[in-house]
């Protein structure tokens, strides 16, 4: 029973979500505003075993003094910090907690994007090798859409942006599309799986 009927109510919530989809109706838009308010109720426990899992993570790793430990005792004290300054003084415009906000997570945030920018072009560098007439191609578009995403491009010729927007908009386009059909196929399959009880993986075991 520790197994069926999770299976169940996953099987009968998710033929209500499919009848509300492809039959809508009154009582299925009813269920659905139902169902949204408990998942509202139930998100702040979700949020509370989250902050718990942090602290717990981190506070083994400051005692037992694990590598890298002081950042574990950054991450608890910013997370006390912020915390607190939030329920004191709220988190309206002009606030201390906005004030760190502003002046830490967002440069914290500019900065992460950097260096992943950073990251992107060194793989590009390697992957754009003119090694075949796929990846010469490849390294073509490449550059051009890069060209045309800034002033640059502009500056050299009108057509580099007239270009980057038919790349983006024509073969870039139709690729994310066929992209988004996969996805969504396998999301279907995968949801078809776990409603009839194929995909179980979830449950803890294998059975």
């Amino acid at each position: 029973m520790k197994r069926q009927i999770p299976l169940m109510i996953v099987l009968i919530l998710g033929l209500l979500f499919v009848a509300h989809v492809f039959i809508p109706s009154k009582l299925s838009s009813d269920y659905l505003d139902w169902f949204m308010k408990w998942t509202k109720v139930i998100g702040p426990f979700a949020i509370v075993l989250g902050v718990f899992s942090l602290v717990l993570v981190h506070y083994n790793k400051i005692k037992r003094k694990a590598p890298n430990w002081g950042y574990s005792l950054v991450t608890l004290g910013a997370l006390i910090v912020t915390t607190a300054v939030g329920f004191i003084w709220g988190i309206q415009e002009g606030t201390p907690y906005m004030w760190i906000f502003k002046n830490f997570n967002v440069p914290l945030g500019a900065t992460m994007f950097s260096l992943l920018a950073f990251y992107i072009a060194s793989a590009a560098y390697k992957a754009f090798r003119a090694r075949s007439i796929e990846a010469t191609v490849l390294l073509v578009a490449a550059i051009i859409v890069m060209l045309g995403r800034v002033s640059i491009g502009q500056a050299i010729t009108h057509w580099i942006p007239d270009i980057t927007e038919w790349i983006l908009n024509v073969p870039n386009l139709a690729a994310k599309r066929g992209i988004a059909l996969g996805v969504g196929l396998g999301m279907t399959a995968t949801s078809l799986k776990i409603m009839l009880g194929i995909e179980r993986s979830y449950l803890g075991g294998r059975d």
